[in-house]
């Protein structure tokens, strides 16, 4: 694997036969998620395709030329010729070896699979989820000497690390950076000894048999699973928001906002987040309009009061998307007034989605008992429906959805299961 810059991009990529570029930038979660998965296929693959990086912030022309509009973003190439289907976000792993197994012969791809082995590791417990939840219980639990695996699909953190200030969490006087906070928990579970398997992709998960496969080659087996699986963020569903997702369209301010310096960008939703990212988003953009569907935000009081103060934002009340398309550089959101029916068009450099969030429960959305929202119904001790299967955090049925909550869910089912295998 080869670190270049713009001025390798003509000998390195377009006259290096098969190779994979990966566009990545600075205090960007997906891209420190993707960069394991990045460089363990590096080594299964790298003697047919080479794998290059390169660093958007450093390199911005070449990457807008390329169609770059987010990090991390992958671009596939055969002896010059860009490849369609990009990769961008948070990339799974199948989908990258989807990508590489298409540039190659099928008998090629079938010798390099044979060189991949398949394990299984067994643990006291398993965390599904490295969130504060997922954290918190992963450091009760080795605190009490329970021997503990943390898995998630993305680096420890959860949300919080994409969360540009937190001001509420307690024992902090000034507000810490989000990414901060994730670290520092983090690394206290890490020290303790709780063993983390992070940036995989998780294949199937087996919560009778208490059995999770990772990575397709990798099943992990445990007595007890804690499910800690947190929330993804809702999607509008309307035309072009699919084909435009990372390039134009974000969901990540503490990503992408940097990009927009000067610019001109469009900001949809109107609760905490969609309130607190525009704050944020303003630091860089020379402009920002929020739509939002309501007659008035749902954000706390003290986040308006500062958005409104704020002379580069401007509201559309009772509005909302209808569509998403790209002319030229300049994205083009439709919109329609909810009272009067009118139409009208918006351009702006970029756009932003803060619209709420979906519990992220597909893998063992039947096994459980589920509110009518879709979030996991569990008891005081954090236990589900399936015994020796407890959940906790944001993914569970409850008022409120908070760093704090999540602490306390985790320290709970923590406490219970530590109890239950001592």
């Amino acid at each position: 694997m080869k670190e270049i810059t713009a001025a390798d991009f003509e000998n390195e990529v377009l006259a290096g036969g098969k190779v994979v570029l990966d566009f990545y930038s600075t205090e960007c979660p997906p891209c420190e998620a993707l960069a394991p998965k990045f460089e363990g296929l590096a080594g299964l693959y790298g003697q047919d395709i080479k794998f290059v990086k390169m660093f958007r912030q450093q390199n911005k022309p070449l990457a807008e030329k390329l169609g770059v509009r987010s990090s991390p973003t992958l671009l596939f190439f055969d002896h010059g010729d860009q490849l369609p289907g990009m990769l961008t976000g948070g990339i799974k792993r199948s989908d990258i070896i989807h990508h590489l197994d298409n540039m190659l012969a099928p008998e090629r791809v079938k010798e390099i699979k044979k060189g991949i082995e398949t394990t299984v590791t067994e643990f006291d417990v398993l965390i599904l989820g490295a969130g504060p939840g997922g954290l918190t219980a992963g450091l009760y639990l080795c605190q009490s000497k329970v021997n503990t695996v943390l898995i998630d699909i993305a680096l420890p953190g959860g949300h919080v690390s994409t969360t540009h200030e937190v001001s509420n969490y307690p024992g902090f006087i000034d507000p810490q950076p989000g990414y901060l906070l994730s670290h520092n928990m983090s690394e206290q579970t890490k020290l303790c000894g709780t063993i983390y398997k992070v940036a995989v992709d998780v294949t199937r998960v087996d919560l009778e048999n208490k059995e999770v496969v990772i990575d397709e080659y990798e099943t992990v087996r445990a007595k007890k699973i804690i499910i800690a699986t947190g929330t993804s963020p809702n999607l509008m569903g309307i035309p072009g928001e699919k084909e435009l997702k990372g390039r134009g369209i974000s969901y990540c301010a503490t990503c992408d906002a940097k990009y927009y310096g000067d610019k001109e960008v469009i900001v949809i939703g109107g609760g905490n987040s969609a309130v607190e990212e525009a704050d944020f988003i303003s630091r860089f953009a020379a402009k920002i309009t929020m739509v939002h569907q309501f007659a008035e935000f749902s954000a706390n009081k003290q986040a308006q009061e500062k958005l409104f103060a704020n002379p580069k934002i401007s509201t559309l009340f009772e509005t909302e998307p209808r569509s998403f398309r790209r002319d030229g550089e300049k994205m083009i959101v439709e919109t329609e007034n909810l009272k009067t029916g009118t139409r009208l068009e918006l351009a702006a450099d970029g756009v932003f989605v803060f619209i709420g969030m979906k519990p992220n429960i597909s893998l063992f959305r039947d096994k459980l008992e589920l509110d009518q929202w879709g979030y996991i119904k569990t008891n005081e001790d954090m236990r589900t429906s399936i015994p020796g299967v407890f959940a906790v955090g944001d993914v569970i049925s409850k008022k409120f959805r908070q760093i704090t909550t999540a602490v306390a869910d985790g320290t709970i089912a923590a406490i219970v299961i530590a109890k239950e295998l001592n």
